[in-house]
């Protein structure tokens, strides 16, 4: 799966305070999120209905996109415009003020803005797997620390100095600066030998490792091997450029070993702002191991390592975009144990265990070809753009999460993967062979 990554400015000034999210007569609240693909989504309630979100450090306000048929009653609105990341063109939108915005049990704001788009294109729940009505970024961040374990998939907000105190001796601690609202550190990226130190957004809703904007790199050459890729998509349109492998990537003694690296063309970032000296953006396949804390007050980040930490960086050698296509009632064939009562001629109950099979019908999910990268395995194969995919390695398909799936796409070179598919009603069968496309390559 290749992340959709929204990113925007507004064509309108925007000063107006708020509170922000506060914590109610406690030293600290715990919220559960789910992760997928890198990316943490978070429940998220405004006025009353329950929602989604996903939680992005690397946006500056709360913005919707979907309501999923749910009906929310959104106060004080008005009507704006928006332009970001991807393609010229700007979209409408809704500014709405003074919602009441609950995440968890006790982290609430009772004065809420939330920027609502009304282009439908601009949602990205079939890449993720769920239904996802929007994100959320600064204003979560802003008046607390926060810590973010990625192991147990929790949230934990602190409200109590000396508890966080106490909680974050255990961690290394690193200055960042807010700029527009989102976190800033400086990393080390080395390219192929020389280390540069390069200001860099931590960006948490972006699901790559790294990446570089190559126009505001001096002398800036693409490693080898790299190819041309659809990297995801922002409020403007798709944006593409060249994904590579640089060698190593710096956060303090940390050191990341070939980090994917994903680069957008300067077509695609034309429309967005970008903060002085920023470089390029550090992702959560980078951030998710570590346990960390942004500490946005106090201008911190902590971070300590988790037991994913040395994980590879892996990629998804099959060159397939596979997209959600809701759900469908399919039939399982299952074993069920029935229990017959009876009594023997000397009138002793007898009880007469049998086996049998009934049909379960159970909703699963649809999963569709939403694209194929040209010279890639899945193209050698033959597989091509809405494909319906019917099954993998000849189980159903609607028996795998799009994470297993994806998951599956990473696995190691010469692994053969078997596609069952649907092309305008006629059942067609192919196998790829996955193969890294852009592994690291030493400079000679």
């Amino acid at each position: 799966m290749k992340f959709i990554k929204i990113a925007f400015l507004f064509v309108f000034a925007f000063s107006a305070a708020q509170k922000g999210f506060e914590i109610s007569d406690q030293k600290k609240t715990v919220i559960p999120f789910q992760l997928i693909n890198n990316l943490i989504f978070v429940p998220l309630n405004i006025n009353g209905v329950d929602l989604t979100f996903l939680l992005d450090s690397g946006v500056s306000e709360t913005i919707l996109f979907s309501l999923d048929n749910k009906e929310v009653n959104f106060n004080d609105i008005e009507k704006i415009k928006f332009s970001g990341l991807g393609e010229s063109r700007e979209i409408e939108g809704l500014r709405s003020d003074n919602n009441i915005v609950n995440i968890g049990k006790n982290f609430k704001d009772f004065n809420h803005t939330v920027f609502i788009i009304l282009d439908e294109s601009i949602n990205f729940s079939s890449h993720v797997g769920i239904p996802v009505n929007g994100i959320i970024g600064y204003q979560f961040f802003r008046n607390h620390p926060v810590e973010i374990d990625y192991i147990t998939k929790k949230i934990t907000v602190y409200n109590d100095e000396k508890a966080f105190t106490k909680r974050s001796r255990r961690y290394k601690e690193f200055p960042i600066t807010i700029e527009g609202n989102k976190p800033y550190l400086i990393a080390g990226v080395e390219m192929t030998s020389a280390e540069v130190d390069s200001k860099m957004l931590v960006d948490l809703g972006n699901s790559d490792a790294v990446w570089l904007f190559p126009k505001l790199i001096k002398d800036f050459v693409y490693n080898r091997p790299n190819i041309d890729d659809y990297l995801g998509q922002g409020f403007n349109g798709d944006i593409f450029g060249k994904r590579s492998r640089i060698h190593r990537l710096y956060i303090g003694d940390y050191v990341f070993e070939k980090p994917l690296t994903a680069m957008p063309d300067e077509y695609s970032i034309q429309s967005l702002k970008l903060v002085p000296d920023r470089k390029g953006s550090i992702g959560s396949d980078v951030m998710r191991r570590f346990t960390l804390i942004f500490n946005y007050p106090e201008n911190r980040i902590y971070l300590k390592k988790n037991k994913d930490f040395e994980d590879p960086f892996l990629f998804n050698k099959s060159g397939l975009d596979i997209q959600h296509d809701g759900m469908t009632w399919e039939s399982d064939l299952v074993k069920v144990e029935t229990k017959k009562n009876t009594t023997d001629s000397e009138g002793i109950k007898v009880y007469d265990s049998r086996e049998g099979f009934q049909y379960s019908f159970v909703l699963k999910p649809k999963y569709s070809v939403a694209g194929c990268r040209k010279d890639s395995p899945c193209y050698v194969a033959g597989i091509r753009k809405d494909d319906k995919i019917l099954s993998i390695n000849k189980r159903k398909a609607g028996d795998f999460t799009l994470q297993k799936i994806n998951d599956l796409m990473k696995s190691e070179d010469g692994t053969k993967v078997n596609f069952e598919v649907e092309r305008k009603g006629e059942k067609l069968n192919f196998q790829l062979v996955l193969k890294d496309p852009i592994p690291y390559q030493d400079a000679n």
